[in-house]
């Protein structure tokens, strides 16, 4: 073992830059009345998402939980629809998650999310005020112009790849990735094009998305709603978005779900996706579940990647760097 590895990856001028930018985001929030909140690292559920891979513990010890199997977040996301529907009001946090298998040079399987939940937001005002939030804590150090792009799924597909994602076969959706040059991993699937879509997204719009500007990506297709709410459009969308800058995905946001059923539903959707690739069916959240059928308010909320916002505050692109203690020396 290298004898330097109990030294911070990061440098000391970055992790004063963290702290800068933390305290700057709770001002943010305190200007604005809404309120921080902490909620639990560890769950008996865990997101059926199959794109999400959680880290498991089993717990021993006294209560009715000893034996049982517990998972670290993915986010936060769950408990504070709880304390929303107790009555909370507007909320944010800072919150270590965790995801299993996600390293690299934009990821780290332990990494921070800034989350928020505005009531009586939709996803566009939401995108309004997380562009707000953004310039003000990257002004100071990213070159950055003020005017902000929000565009559609839909727009995007055309302007880039002169195709319409919500009506395009797998055959089209083919074609378009082979005629781009796109590697094609195997296994793809003949049958669902959200795979496709996802390829051509990341291979062939992403990276020329927010290059000086924040750019907000909204209205995706309704099979990738996740916790969104479905607007009957034809066809009908998620009403989501997310912000890139300098090609880097930077937040997901969601004008919440609130119907108990409906995301019942989609939790058992996933979970059959998930037995259908081999992957561990997960157990439901049967806590948010009573509390979106007690009542969530009307309210959307994101999830912002902190550590790449340091990163692109910083002028570098690794998370590593950012990071006092990354995976490899934790």
């Amino acid at each position: 073992m290298a004898a330097n590895l109990w030294r911070p990856q990061a440098e000391l001028s970055t992790l004063r830059l963290r702290a800068e930018l933390l305290a700057k985001i709770r001002a943010f929030f305190a200007a604005r009345g809404v309120l921080e909140v902490e909620t639990p690292i560890l769950s008996a559920a865990a997101i059926p998402d199959p794109h999400l891979a959680s880290f498991s513990t089993r717990y021993s010890g006294p209560g009715p939980l000893d034996g049982q199997t517990l998972y670290l977040r993915t986010s936060p996301e769950f408990s504070m629809k709880r304390l929303l529907a107790a009555g909370s009001g507007c909320i944010y946090q800072i919150a270590p998650v965790f995801r299993l298998g996600e390293a690299g040079r934009r990821h780290n399987p332990e990494f921070t999310l800034l989350e928020w939940y505005r009531l009586g937001f939709d996803h566009h005002r939401l995108m309004a005020e997380v562009a707000e939030l953004v310039i003000q804590l990257l002004a100071d150090r990213l070159p950055l112009a003020t005017e902000v792009e929000c565009s559609s799924y839909r727009t995007l597909f055309h302007r880039y790849l002169q195709i319409d994602p919500h009506r395009a076969s797998v055959a089209e959706l083919t074609a378009c990735a082979t005629a781009h040059g796109v590697s094609i991993p195997p296994g793809m699937p003949v049958d669902d094009p959200d795979p496709w879509l996802d390829l051509l997204l990341t291979h062939c719009i992403e990276p020329q998305l927010g290059q000086g500007h924040l750019t907000f990506v909204y209205d995706y297709p309704a099979s990738q709603a996740a916790l969104a709410r479905l607007r009957p459009d034809d066809p009908p969308v998620g009403e989501r978005f997310e912000l890139y800058l300098n090609g880097i995905e930077l937040a997901n946001g969601f004008h919440e779900l609130g119907e108990a059923a409906e995301q019942r539903s989609r939790f058992e959707r996933e979970n059959a996706e998930r037995q259908a690739l081999g992957l561990p069916v997960m157990p439901l959240d049967e806590n948010l579940l009573a509390a979106l059928a007690s009542g969530l308010p009307d309210c959307a909320g994101v999830a912002l990647g902190f550590d790449r916002l340091v990163m692109l505050a910083a002028g570098t692109d690794s998370l590593a760097t950012v990071l006092a203690f990354p995976l490899d020396r934790a």
